[in-house]
């Protein structure tokens, strides 16, 4: 996953509104958003190699997403990050006790940013960061640097957010990940991939021959704890494979 945007609004009549892109290589094996059959009250999308997911909802108002963080010069950790949110939602941990365990072997893997919620609290952990922290209400976006790191594409999505929050339907929120410009050269971060792949990487949704937006997944919370997904799933150059809503 390497864009989320989310509001947080405890109190509200939709207290969680998410839309995330998870970019990856379209040879990964993934299977889309669905309810597990080995994590009962688990949906999410599913890495098939290695087994973790990158964005999904749990019993009991859990919700996790992730992102990595970009760093070429970053060690590989031995573990797949997509089990921190896997985890998390077949676990019982609170939110403060789960950030807490995660950031005590976080250098197990590869650089991430990590949320997980239960209804009640929202909270966030970057591996660079051995202090997990609770979020107060708001909009927030990350990439793969840090929280609100103001890379344009994370500006530019938090931005149409925000500015969709008064009716946050599925469909707005979808086409804010679709968003296939690219910035300009004198905006793209330095990052260490070079400046054709700065380009690649700098839109909302990417799209190449090989690597790109795999998922487009929106989450609407609304007061009672009802979750509404919605994933589009897709394949190289951007090409639509699917779709999915789940009620849960």
């Amino acid at each position: 996953m390497c864009l989320i945007v989310f509001a947080w609004r405890p109190g509200h009549a939709l207290p969680l509104v998410v839309a995330a892109n998870r970019d990856e290589f379209y040879a990964r094996p993934t299977q889309a958003l669905a309810a597990w059959d080995d994590a009962p009250g688990v949906h999410a999308g599913r890495d098939l190699e290695a087994g973790g997911t990158w964005l999904g909802v749990g019993p009991g108002g859990r919700f996790a997403a992730l992102t990595n963080i970009r760093d070429p010069q970053q060690p590989l950790g031995p573990r797949s990050r997509g089990e921190l949110v896997a985890a998390y939602l077949r676990g019982e941990l609170g939110v403060e006790a789960y950030l807490d365990q995660v950031a005590s072997r976080s250098a197990q893997y590869s650089g991430f940013n990590l949320l997980v919620g239960d209804g009640q609290q929202l909270g966030f952990l970057n591996a660079h960061d051995p202090a997990p922290r609770l979020l107060a209400p708001g909009v927030y976006g990350v990439s793969n640097a840090g929280l609100d790191t103001p890379w344009p594409k994370l500006v530019k999505a938090r931005r149409a957010l925000e500015e969709t929050l008064g009716s946050p339907e599925p469909q707005r929120l979808l086409a804010i990940l679709a968003d296939g410009v690219t910035a300009a050269d004198g905006e793209l971060p330095e990052t260490g991939v070079g400046l054709a792949t700065e380009r690649l990487l700098s839109s909302v949704f990417i799209a190449s021959q090989s690597y790109g937006t795999r998922a487009s997944t929106v989450l609407i919370v609304d007061e009672r704890g009802q979750r509404r997904m919605i994933e589009r799933s897709f394949g190289p150059l951007g090409g639509h494979l699917g779709e999915v809503e789940l009620v849960v």
